[in-house]
């Protein structure tokens, strides 16, 4: 299960990292390096439903897949995310929240695994709704004009951003307080 369909398109996910920042390397208009990077954002990031869907319809899940998809997940939005703040189209604090979080709650999954409590800090609507968020506005900020001639992506993205930091710390506090009778229990 290493290779098969599903798991191709999650390690997509992470090869497209280079390609959407190294976008910003190559001699092009800035207009130009944008629309490409936001379209390899989109494309990349469509992988993620694609992936999931071809390996239940397939019958190809697998411990391996479900591993990786959230890795190469947290991946793609941290590099895009660290893009934006060295742009300077988004805040180093939202960076760091979006970051820390990553960091903190994957490693509170990792220790609820050891101790056999996954279930407490299973993936709930918060933290889709938060990566939803996230999905949405890393591609507004990374179009970076306006979209229609009407909609100004710094503006929009910029609000989704922070709305994203806001739902990324409310998903942290609510996983903590999944897992606090765990960690209580296993402090004793």
């Amino acid at each position: 299960m290493f290779f098969n369909l599903p798991t191709l398109l999650t390690w997509a996910r992470i090869a497209a990292i280079p390609l959407i920042v190294g976008v910003y390397y190559i001699d092009l208009p800035l207009a130009q390096a944008n629309l490409i990077a936001t379209v390899l954002f989109i494309v990349f990031a469509l992988t993620d439903w694609a992936d999931g869907y071809l390996a239940r319809r397939l019958n190809q899940t697998s411990a391996f897949g479900a591993f990786l998809d959230p890795v190469a997940d947290k991946f793609l939005v941290c590099a895009c995310v660290l893009a934006l703040v060295h742009m300077d189209r988004a805040d180093v604090f939202v960076a760091l929240i979006i970051i820390g979080r990553e960091i903190a709650i994957s490693s509170l999954r990792e220790w609820m695994a050891i101790i056999g409590a996954t279930k407490s800090v299973a993936v709930h609507m918060i933290g889709k709704a938060k990566t939803m968020v996230q999905m949405i506005a890393i591609p507004f900020l990374l179009f970076d004009g306006r979209l229609l001639g009407v909609i100004d992506t710094r503006v929009w993205g910029t609000w989704l951003i922070w709305i994203a930091a806001v739902l990324t710390v409310w998903s942290m506090v609510y996983y903590l307080q999944k897992a606090l009778p765990e960690i209580r229990a296993r402090s004793r």
